[in-house]
């Protein structure tokens, strides 16, 4: 009776090619999902390059003048400052990484060196 259903097991190929099927459809998705990941990831690349060139060519200088205040020093007339603050300025400066365009997605393919 055992030799009987290990011969059945044996000769039995219904859903064999539904198998092969699944094995070639599987694959084929997986290579285009690896495909479409790729693509999501240049997309992606490219534009965190374009908001930190964007960042980078924002002129962050700055300028607020100071203040200043009297008051009547009591001995007839004269004033004394009360109070003062003293203004400032920042001149932002073109620097050499400002607006870079290196492209980091897209480099060139370059062959393995010998192995040692």
């Amino acid at each position: 009776m055992f030799k009987n259903i290990l011969t059945d097991l044996w000769q039995d190929e219904i859903g064999f090619i539904v198998s092969a099927e699944l094995v070639l459809i599987a694959t084929i998705l997986i290579i285009g999902l690896i495909v479409g990941l790729a693509s999501i990831q240049t997309a992606v690349v490219t534009e965190l390059n374009d908001i930190g060139d964007g960042i980078g060519t924002a002129n962050q200088s700055f300028f607020y003048s100071g203040f200043s205040a009297s008051k009547n020093d009591g001995n007839g007339g004269t004033n004394a400052v009360k109070a003062y603050s003293r203004g400032s300025a920042f001149d932002d400066d073109q620097d050499d990484l400002d607006n870079d365009q290196c492209d980091i997605a897209c480099d060139m393919p370059v062959n393995e060196g010998p192995k040692e």
